[in-house]
């Protein structure tokens, strides 16, 4: 992870943002959960009785009105990317403030590290910096969500602490 850093993220990064989370969901539909089908950028068929996540035909606007929220300065969501020495954005972390509970919780929305830079700490680094950032806030109980079949996803935030709470269930 040398000569790479993690910085907090701005509107003029959206486009590029956009294309590296669906440049990432189109050879990894398992990583589609509720929140992207909520949002639009994702859909949900039946085959042969089984459930697939598949892309919406307007994924990219849907996913740009959500993002474009997070990219302006507010204190209830944030967005770190990691880039290297050219400024290139080799990964990002979204991380927002919720408050229809109790109490104020925090949620990792997405972490999304390109191929060539998995494998060597950036997501646990994105991770870090989004969670320290929600501490720092004040919030210190975390959630996540993740597609059914993000096995890999699960593990890795289950080797960072992470515990599975629950299920969601769409009516089809």
């Amino acid at each position: 992870m040398e000569n790479i850093n993690i910085v907090k993220s701005n509107i003029f990064d959206a486009e590029s943002l956009a294309d590296i989370f669906l440049s990432h969901l189109t050879v990894r539909m398992e990583y589609i959960s509720h929140g992207e089908m909520q949002m639009g950028v994702g859909t949900g068929v039946i085959k042969d009785g089984i459930f697939h996540a598949e892309l919406s035909s307007d994924a990219k606007p849907m996913w740009l009105k959500y993002i474009n929220k997070h990219l302006c300065d507010n204190d209830e969501g944030i967005v770190f990317k990691a880039v290297d020495i050219h400024d290139n954005i080799c990964g990002f972390c979204v991380a927002d403030i919720e408050n229809d509970g109790a109490a104020s919780f925090g949620m990792i929305c997405d972490i999304i590290v390109k191929d060539n830079f998995r494998g060597h700490g950036l997501g646990n680094a994105l991770l870090k910096q989004a969670i320290d950032w929600l501490h720092g806030k004040g919030v210190s109980d975390i959630y996540l969500e993740s597609g059914v079949n993000n096995h890999s996803a699960h593990s890795f935030f289950e080797k960072r602490g992470f515990i599975h709470v629950s299920e969601i269930f769409k009516l089809m």
